[in-house]
């Protein structure tokens, strides 16, 4: 067999297992710090507090104001905290909104990242980040925003709610699905992508009706972990662009919404990226490449309590200039995209229809 391919992998080091909150501290001393910030949204703050006993005087505090999309005046205000308190690091704990906010952080001030994930954002194994500034979120990738170590324990996850975890999880798998037909996409990134759909293919459903399934969460905290490093390794498609620009200029939730459009890109785009397509589909019990969108659609509907746009309270009449706004400069993808195509795709994804 005839390969021809470029692979570069992102630096960071990942410590796995159950319990392995535990070995924070230990990991702020071999990384040489000894002020860590903590981060957290509203909901964390007694994670951030445990935290914040478990390091004493490693400890500079808590910033617990992370919001989703990483608002600018967030990015500010994080930023004066972590300036008085004299912090040479901060300690992430939580999903995509707090890491989003220590890599603005990161990218800004450079204050390097430990990340603790409690979802299944995957943000944490990524160079890209998002700020989001008058109504318009934009994203970049530096490598600056690597965090230096990432803390996965799937114990922390138990408590997280069927109506998060549901969500989060397909979040990741969009990750995975987009590695597949990006123009960077090499074998070893496709075998981790197919990997983590498969991974969270089996544990999210289990996630649900046991939440207290250390299995279950171990499997699905492994895809997303695999689906976070290969979309640090490639580039992002239609998908994203379209869920960034609902997100960042409409202010609806992150992972909801990537729950929701997911199978209804991979169904446009199954003709146009078919051996991409069809990995997606055999992960997750399919034969065939137009299984793909069926595939991710049932998965959302065992697993996500919203199914449509008009569910998370997005106007009808804001599509046509949502799509205007998501097919404009949008990220490289195997099928052309017009208007008129992101609108189609946001109607269905608007009434939550099957593919």
């Amino acid at each position: 067999m005839q390969l021809s391919f470029t692979y570069e992998a992102n630096p960071g080091r990942t410590i796995f297992a159950p319990g392995s909150l535990a070995s924070l501290g230990d990991e702020l001393t071999r990384l040489g710090f000894s002020r860590a910030l903590i981060i957290c949204t509203p909901p964390q703050r007694d994670l951030a507090e445990r935290i914040n006993a478990m390091l004493g005087d490693r400890s500079a505090g808590i910033f617990d104001g992370a919001l989703m999309h990483v608002p600018f005046e967030t990015v500010v205000a994080c930023r004066d905290v972590a300036l008085k308190s004299l912090a040479d690091c901060t300690v992430a704990i939580g999903g995509g909104s707090t890491t989003g906010l220590a890599k603005a952080l990161a990218l800004e001030d450079g204050l390097p990242i430990v990340a603790v994930p409690t979802t299944y954002a995957g943000s944490e194994m990524t160079p890209i980040w998002g700020m989001t500034k008058d109504r318009r979120k934009v994203t970049g990738r530096d490598k600056a925003v690597l965090p230096k170590t990432v803390i996965y324990d799937p114990e922390l996850l138990v408590s997280l709610p069927a109506s998060i975890t549901g969500p989060s999880g397909l979040n990741a798998i969009a990750h995975a699905v987009e590695a597949l037909y990006a123009p960077e996409a090499n074998p070893i990134t496709s075998l981790m992508a197919e990997e983590a759909i498969r991974a969270i293919g089996q544990g999210l459903p289990k996630s649900i009706e046991t939440p207290n399934d250390i299995g279950a969460r171990s499997s699905t905290l492994y895809g997303a972990w695999l689906a976070g490093a290969t979309l640090g390794m490639v580039g992002m498609g239609l998908h994203h662009k379209i869920c960034h620009t609902l997100g960042g200029t409409f202010d609806l939730p992150h992972a909801d919404v990537h729950a929701i459009v997911l199978p209804y890109v991979a169904e446009f785009n199954a003709s146009a990226a078919p051996g991409a397509m069809a990995r997606v589909a055999m992960a997750l019990g399919g034969l065939a490449a137009s299984d793909a969108g069926r595939c991710l659609y049932d998965l959302r509907r065992k697993t996500c309590p919203k199914q449509s746009l008009a569910s998370l309270g997005m106007a009808q009449s804001d599509i046509r200039h949502a799509a205007e706004l998501a097919s404009a400069g949008s990220y490289p993808n195997p099928r052309i995209a017009s208007a008129d195509d992101v609108e189609r795709i946001i109607i269905e994804a608007f009434h939550g229809l099957q593919p």
